[in-house]
């Protein structure tokens, strides 16, 4: 495979950068390296191997993911490309990065709100409204166009917003 010809480091450091441009199938604007779902990556003699931390172990976009990984290399020259899925530790919004929460936000999904605990799953956590930033909005659904998100309704902008729920 000529993409293995150049170093391992730079070539796993070229496979994260490739990576970075794999969008989420649910919310495009951030990628799997956003999301913090890409937990290593590794050259090997036989080629590369990836390991990938779905956001829950139900999602119906792990399978995507997955596929659209192993399309993204194989169109950058890359073969022989192997994805675990890797279920421990458990993927948390704790995760998405500083950038991927600035791009959910831009398109106008709240960002998980503190760290993956007890208060933030329990709905305690103040949610800001994505487009105007007050703390002043409304739960109107525990769950928005997918289960890892939440519908709200901003009471100052009266906008409807999604919230990307810690988990």
């Amino acid at each position: 495979m000529a993409a293995l010809r150049k170093s391992n480091s730079v070539l796993e450091q070229q496979v994260w950068n490739w990576l970075a441009d794999v969008p989420d199938p649910e919310v495009p604007v951030v990628s799997v390296i956003d999301l913090g779902m890409v937990r290593n990556v590794a050259v090997t003699e036989q080629g590369i191997e990836i390991d990938v931390a779905p956001t829950y172990s139900g999602c119906p976009a792990t399978e995507v993911i997955e596929d659209d990984i192993v399309t993204s290399l194989q169109a950058r020259g890359v073969e022989n490309i192997v994805v675990n899925r890797v279920l421990s530790p458990p993927w948390t919004t704790d995760w998405i990065s500083e950038a991927g929460r600035e791009k959910l936000r831009a398109y106008g999904i709240a960002p998980p709100v503190g760290n993956a605990d007890k208060r933030a799953l329990l709905g305690k956590a103040p949610v800001r409204c994505p487009r105007c930033h007050t703390s002043q909005t409304t739960l109107v659904s525990e769950f928005g166009s997918t289960a890892c998100k939440a519908s709200y309704k901003c009471d100052d902008c009266l906008e409807p917003f999604e919230y990307f729920k810690c988990i």
